[in-house]
């Protein structure tokens, strides 16, 4: 089992970690994370996932990152970061997705999310078009 908490300066390099396992995520500085709403997934004492968010409008968030450590994938890690999101506040999420992200965009629409839009050549290494999505609870 794991549980939700928000994260700390302590949590960076596994973040780090976790982000460079993740090529398919967004790549920010780790410290960039802590300006935002930043949450992790702990199992055991290690970090196994997390997710940064921000607020943009009254009512509006943005998902600026989610990522789970590959050897934790396919564990709910991902799902359970969502729906803790979710319980924060009532409103509109938005995010962007690489349109190559199958898995991820299947995750999100499972969620409740749904394709709100295309950003051709929205992301670099590679570039790609990013999927824009939203959810409102």
């Amino acid at each position: 089992m794991f549980g939700i908490r928000a994260a700390t300066a302590a949590d960076l390099p596994e973040i780090a970690a976790i982000q460079s396992a993740s090529p398919e995520a967004a790549h920010w500085n780790p410290t960039d994370y802590l300006t935002h709403d930043c949450f992790v997934a702990d199992v055991a004492g290690r970090i196994a996932g997390f997710l940064v968010s921000r607020q943009t409008a009254p009512g509006e968030r943005e998902i600026l990152n989610l990522a789970v450590d590959p050897a934790h994938r396919r564990q709910g890690i991902a799902r359970r970061l969502l729906q803790a999101e979710f319980e924060r506040a009532q409103g509109a999420w938005y995010l962007e997705v690489r349109g190559s992200n199958i898995a991820a965009i299947e995750l999100y629409k499972s969620t409740g999310f749904e394709i709100a839009g295309r950003r051709p050549g929205y992301y670099n290494n590679p570039v790609e078009t990013g999927v824009v999505m939203r959810f409102f609870s």
